[in-house]
């Protein structure tokens, strides 16, 4: 008899102890056994961007989702480097750096020969055909090409900062006018090959020594988004731009597959579903934000100019489109058929 006491005794304290396992867990909403996670976040740019606004809803909802077990620590403003250097770093290992939002030509340079079809110069009509291509079948074919060439890294979700347009320290009306300029450029091939192709030379500076560039005639142009446009400041240096919209200023939230790899099933949902609500709001914010900059240039004296027929921008750009395309020609005539 003292056995069989025993044996429900234990039985008794064992229900008892995996009850208060499981209401420990629903008090963070997720399983007690997930470890807290902190994962540094790397944004060149600062939070009152488009792409700032973007990571702060993503870190927003990344952190309701898991149950507070993952949280985001969002370095901004370029303080953990361009780019360039960002990737450097998440490429190298270490865990220095987690997760960024980077523009999707940057992966370029590291072989994203798929990533390269989205910076081609006039490749999207609109805001409208991007956003069909970032919400297809081939999306996620083009943010786990990183990681399937074992580069370390994979892409969460894409958005976008608006179409990308020249801007310099005179005036700009015609494409004529940017002739001869110095632009600057980031170490990206197409880039290169767009501002070759409408005559004028392309220059690398970083993004975070733009500013000083421009002010000192380090370069006399640029291009950006917009926002970032404003943003930046760079109207104060540079009050002349000419809407061309050459490329969707398309980008995307990537991780590296040692953070990845360190959370549970649960909190990698997690980021996922955080992922596509984030993209959902970039959506929104991006066109809306873009309208009231534009308000907000006129108002402070940028003279900003409109591109009628960019026939005539397209066939400059005629050699770099055909030699960025050529290695994936079938896959990048299926973006141009979703316009």
């Amino acid at each position: 008899m003292k056995k069989i006491l025993l044996i429900l005794f234990v039985m008794v304290l064992a229900a008892t102890s995996v009850m208060a396992g499981g209401q420990q867990g629903d008090k963070s909403g997720a399983p007690a056994e997930e470890k807290p996670v902190t994962l540094v976040y790397a944004e060149v740019n600062n939070l009152e961007t488009i792409v700032g606004k973007t990571g702060l809803k993503f870190k927003e909802e990344v952190e309701r989702l898991s149950g507070g077990t993952v949280k985001l620590d969002i370095q901004h403003s370029g303080v953990l480097g361009a780019e360039p250097d960002v990737l450097d770093a998440m490429l190298g290992g270490g865990g220095t750096i987690d997760m960024s939002r980077i523009s999707a030509f940057a992966l370029t340079s590291y072989g994203g020969e798929k990533s390269k079809l989205l910076s081609i110069p006039y490749t999207f009509t609109g805001r409208e055909h991007f956003w069909k291509f970032a919400t297809s079948e081939l999306a996620p074919e083009f943010l786990l090409e990183p990681h399937e060439n074992g580069t370390g890294i994979r892409g969460l979700f894409y958005g976008e900062e608006g179409f990308r347009h020249f801007f310099g320290t005179s005036p700009l009306n015609t494409m004529a006018d940017l002739a001869g300029m110095k632009i600057r450029v980031s170490n990206d091939p197409v880039a290169r090959g767009m501002v070759e192709g409408i005559g004028a030379s392309p220059t690398v500076v970083s993004y975070s020594e733009l500013y000083s560039a421009l002010q000192s005639g380090v370069v006399d142009a640029a291009e950006q988004p917009i926002a970032n446009y404003y943003g930046m400041s760079f109207h104060e240096v540079a009050p002349y731009m000419i809407l061309d919209g050459h490329t969707l200023g398309a980008i995307q939230v990537i991780i590296t597959d040692e953070a990845w790899d360190k959370l549970s099933p649960n909190q990698q949902n997690a980021l996922v579903e955080a992922g596509k609500i984030a993209s959902a709001y970039n959506r929104e914010l991006s066109e809306g934000a873009e309208n009231e900059v534009l308000k907000k240039l006129a108002a402070e004296g940028a003279v900003v100019v409109e591109v009628k027929d960019k026939g005539p921008w397209q066939a400059a750009c005629a050699d770099v489109i055909k030699e960025s395309s050529a290695s994936n020609a079938a896959l990048y005539q299926k973006i141009l058929d979703m316009q």
